[in-house]
């Protein structure tokens, strides 16, 4: 039977009846004495023997109640009071976030343990909730959400075990940024056994973000994080802070994001590879298509297991270049570039073929399923559909403008003097080629271009002097000689007169915005520029200007290449291609700097052509690549076969017929008259341009035929040259 602990009882009890065994309950140390003992000693609690057996039990109480508590488990750390006694024990671990918080994004939830198991499991080692730090969940939208538990499952080797990459290939304007800051904050801070997934992380990106990827990182986390932001600088300075950088042990390094320019990366790879990173992110990744490059070789040498690539445009030529950025993520998935070719590249492209058998069309779907099977589960596509959500309306349309009487003389004169159709070896193009592809482009754009080719006599303008209007001065622009300078002229002149909205002028060439500034000198129209010769720095305040409302800035004109990227410009709502790249992520990418978060007006989308030439066969071209990236990156099983890869001949023809060459190449179901230079009544391929009336004011100039699409029609457009393009 169990002794009672009472003072009376225990009193009761003989000396040497194993009292010695009880001691005062919680009472360690120099407290363990037996409770008899503490009762006959002399003067306990401070008073003499002369004390009644009252008083002296009063005063031993007393005696205990004023001592201090001491938790009876050895080392204990944690806070007193009932707590300490068993709900909190010292280790036992705790998610970094609430996970039954509202609106918690919860990448991990460890398993439910049944009561028995629980009792039986150390608590120690017990996983934990993984969550999203709330501050930015608030932030991030449904999609957004998804893509950051996508990328948190790839890169942990969740969803395909044994690798640790994923492709980010959402579309332009998605937040592949927010998501990836996301991603990085949450494995620097946690994971299911309670501690950091990795100590630091690079991303690496075209110079003209870096300074973006820093601000973006400020935005998002405060100063919860300091990035090293490198894009510059001496040798020994830069290769003095990435050995600081890789050399970070601790779990809370002082700055464990690095941001860097590729080619910075590539020019010392050889101090970063000297150690270890959780985490690479590549923004803009199709820099990665080429597998044979430097800058590809010193990335995939990083000593990186975990891998995001960043890319809206992850086909942008061919199926071997997406093969390089899959197996730079995660390598052995597609097997060997070799295997790739003969087992997936092939056969999809010769069932693409317009040309192929029917045969060869069920064999190059079968494989397109078993590609997209294999890569859909480390690749996420969102378009920006889902855009349309959040943003306002986008009108895009496609322009064909009619060449002027000296630009066709020029464009003939040019096709019978070099004859580059002659020089087209086996449907590939040479130097010639391409040098008579550059000087068609140019002349489409204004014959002021090509003067000077005129003046030497070169290769194909031989005689073609005489074809200027006599007294012609290459130094006074003339805008009515150019059919798509003559609709630009009348586009600006209209949204200035007839709007407050601000225009965003691009193109490929650095002496077609020399024209513009000629242009914008004599119709007193405030501008910027922004090309190649800019610094980093300098830009990031002229894009602030410009996206200021009270600033008087009309005209951002931009090159495609040094400003296709990255830049936020929404501060205008109106853009204009004034000529196509042969690549249409090129151009994707540039229209793309208007319709973004954060643009409140509806968007008018120009994309400018000159009709019957070659710059239709390059939007036809892009229609081509877009089609192949649109089944094996968008899934769409629909997408016509429309462009036969043997037309290439087709290049270096003038057709002077048409209201748009691309229009009848595509052979449009819904036109009842194509060739009308009015847009038909019963269709609605050609726009009505109801909803622009800058255009429409522009119509009787020089344009031919307009292709429309509108971001905010909910039926699918069943024109390939609206779903593609």
């Amino acid at each position: 039977m169990r002794r009672s602990l009472a003072p009376s009882q225990v009193a009761k009890r003989t000396r040497g009846e194993d009292d010695e065994d009880w001691t005062v309950l919680g009472l360690v140390g120099p407290y363990r004495k037996p409770l008899t003992q503490l009762r006959t000693e002399p003067n306990v609690g401070g008073g003499g023997s002369s004390c009644t057996g009252g008083e002296q039990h009063e005063r031993f109480i007393q005696s205990i109640l004023s001592k201090p508590f001491k938790v009876p488990i050895a080392n204990y750390t944690g806070p007193l009071g009932v707590r300490a006694l068993g709900l909190k024990r010292a280790g036992v671990r705790r998610a970094l976030h609430d996970p039954f918080g509202d609106g918690a994004l919860v990448l991990y939830e460890p398993p439910i343990l049944s009561a028995h198991d629980l009792i039986r499991a150390d608590k120690e080692r017990l996983p934990v909730h993984v969550v999203v730090d709330p501050q930015l969940t608030r932030v991030l939208r449904p999609h957004q959400r998804e893509g950051v538990r996508f990328l948190w499952e790839c890169v942990t080797g969740r969803r395909i075990p044994g690798s640790y990459g994923c492709i980010m290939a959402d579309e332009m304007g998605l937040g592949k940024t927010l998501q990836c800051i996301a991603l990085v904050w949450t494995l620097l801070r946690q994971g299911p056994d309670a501690k950091p997934e990795i100590e630091k992380a690079i991303v690496v990106s075209p110079s003209s973000l870096v300074r973006n990827w820093y601000n973006e990182v400020g935005k998002w986390l405060g100063a919860r994080v300091t990035p090293l932001a490198i894009d510059g600088g001496s040798k020994d300075e830069i290769d003095k802070r990435l050995t600081s950088f890789i050399n970070q042990r601790s779990l809370r390094a002082p700055t464990p994001i690095l941001i860097i320019s590729y080619e910075t990366f590539r020019l010392h790879a050889n101090v970063l590879h000297k150690g270890k990173v959780g985490l690479i992110i590549c923004d803009e990744g199709h820099r990665l298509k080429n597998s044979e490059n430097q800058t590809y070789h010193a990335l995939n040498a990083m000593s990186a297991q975990r891998r995001v690539l960043i890319s809206g445009t992850p086909i942008q030529n061919d199926l071997l270049e997406y093969f390089s950025l899959v197996h730079f993520v995660n390598a052995g998935i597609l097997g060997t570039a070799q295997e790739f070719k003969r087992r997936f590249e092939m056969p999809i492209l010769k069932g693409r073929d317009a040309d192929a058998s029917e045969k060869d069309r069920h064999a190059g779907e079968e494989k397109l399923k078993e590609l997209i099977a294999i890569v859909n589960r480390c690749l996420i596509r969102r378009t920006s559909d889902i855009l349309s959500k959040y943003l306002p309306e986008k009108i895009e349309q496609v322009v064909c403008c009619r060449l002027t009487a000296l630009q066709s003389s020029l464009y003939r004169h040019f096709l019978r003097q070099a004859n580059p159709i002659d020089k087209l070896q086996d449907g590939k193009m040479g130097v010639s080629s391409l040098s008579s592809i550059t000087s068609l482009k140019k002349l489409c754009n204004h014959p002021a271009l090509v003067y000077d080719k005129c003046v030497e006599g070169e290769s194909g303008f031989q005689g073609a002097l005489d074809l200027f209007p006599s007294g012609y001065n290459p130094k006074t622009l003339e805008t009515h000689l150019s059919g798509k300078m003559l609709v630009l002229d009348y586009i600006l002149a209209i949204t200035k007169s007839t709007t407050n909205d601000k225009v965003v002028l691009v193109s490929n060439y650095t002496q077609t915005l020399d024209l513009f500034e000629r242009l914008f000198r004599a119709r007193c129209y405030l501008y910027v520029r922004l090309d190649g010769t800019m610094s980093i720095k300098k830009r990031a305040k002229v894009v602030e200007r410009f996206n200021d409302p009270t600033n008087p800035e009309f005209i951002f004109m931009l090159s495609s290449k040094a400003g296709g990227c990255g830049l936020n410009l929404i501060g205008a709502n109106r853009l204009v291609m004034f000529d196509p790249d042969w690549n249409p992520a090129n151009d994707e990418q540039a229209m793309a700097r208007v319709w973004r978060d954060g643009q409140k007006k509806t968007c008018y989308i120009y994309r400018l052509l000159s009709t019957g030439t070659i710059e239709e066969k390059i939007l036809q071209r892009q229609a081509h690549k877009k089609a192949l990236s649109s089944c094996v990156v968008d899934e769409e099983q629909d997408v016509e076969r429309h462009f036969s890869l043997g037309e290439l001949r087709e290049l270096f023809t003038l057709n002077e017929e048409t209201a748009s060459d691309t229009h009848d190449k595509f052979k449009c179901r819904r036109c009842v008259n194509g060739r009308e230079v009015r847009p038909p009544a019963d269709t609605d391929c050609n726009s009505d341009l109801s909803q622009d009336q800058v255009l429409k004011l522009s119509w009787d100039t020089a344009v031919s035929f307009v292709f429309h699409q509108c971001s905010h029609i909910n039926e699918r457009q069943t024109s390939v040259i609206l779903s593609v393009v």
